[in-house]
């Protein structure tokens, strides 16, 4: 069974974290296969739009930890710039196409992060979205040390990135990361029939509004990712991950008094 769905339909590319049991955490695989996806999307004239969605009851628990502990014993440089994540961040920030995303339940990390590229977004009721980087011993990635201060102001963006609690889908609502909070059971549909209404429109003209919407901040976002994928590398072997890491391995409560 593979990791990641991909169908298109009526000029619609649809992704699908397809793995609930592992509450759809995310392996190096999965971004390659992300990426690819997207790069693939970005030349092909039958895609037009593409939706990213997981299941009614969970979007992405963030990076699978077994296989984010593996990448932190790896070199250096294949934790930085030449990591699958780090590349899947660059692929979607500089995506050209409208990118719509479908969220429900649990969505961890990157599974927050990564919706700062989207241009559309509909959450289920039962979303709760999560920043918990500092609780890992490890810093902010996907631009979001810039992108959620401009979207939710300062002290919020401190809140949600220094104390890493989850917030719902209100308060997604609120600060404006979500588009409609809508029942679990319609949200992919929903977004779905969003994406299909994007997909009739004449593309040069979304591409190129596109373009213009992030033209301001383009350069600075692909900055900003590899200047925190490199504090990110740094991190991930400090000894606040690793008790971090091991701690949820352990299933128990990390202790950082010594870090």
């Amino acid at each position: 069974m593979t990791d990641i769905l991909s169908h298109t339909e009526a000029g619609v590319l649809t992704l699908t974290f397809n793995r609930v049991a592992r509450k759809n955490s995310i392996t190096g695989a999965m971004y390659d296969t992300l990426a690819t996806a997207l790069e693939k999307a970005a030349d092909d004239n039958a895609v037009r739009t593409v939706l990213i969605q997981g299941d009614p009851t969970i979007f992405s628990a963030g990076n699978d930890i077994a296989d984010f502990m593996a990448a932190a014993a790896a070199p250096a440089q294949q934790t930085e710039a030449d990591s699958p994540a780090i590349r899947f961040l660059r692929v979607i920030a500089a995506f050209p196409k409208p990118l719509v995303a479908s969220v429900c339940g649990p969505a961890v990390g990157i599974g927050t992060t990564l919706l700062f590229h989207c241009d559309l977004v509909y959450a289920g009721d039962n979303a709760a979205f999560s920043l918990p980087f500092v609780n890992l011993g490890l810093v902010p990635e996907a631009a979001s040390s810039m992108l959620v201060p401009q979207m939710f102001g300062y002290h919020r963006a401190a809140e949600a990135l220094l104390l890493g609690e989850p917030f719902m889908a209100e308060a997604a609502l609120e600060v404006g990361l979500v588009n409609r909070v809508v029942p679990p059971m319609e949200c992919n549909g929903i977004a779905q029939s969003q994406a299909r209404k994007l997909a009739a429109k004449p593309l040069t003209a979304l591409v190129e509004t596109k373009r213009l919407l992030k033209l301001s901040q383009q350069a600075a976002v692909q900055e900003r990712i590899g200047v925190e994928g490199k504090s990110f590398a740094t991190a991930m072997r400090s000894p606040a991950a690793k008790e971090a890491f091991t701690a949820f391995m352990e299933k128990r409560k990390p202790d950082f008094s010594n870090v």
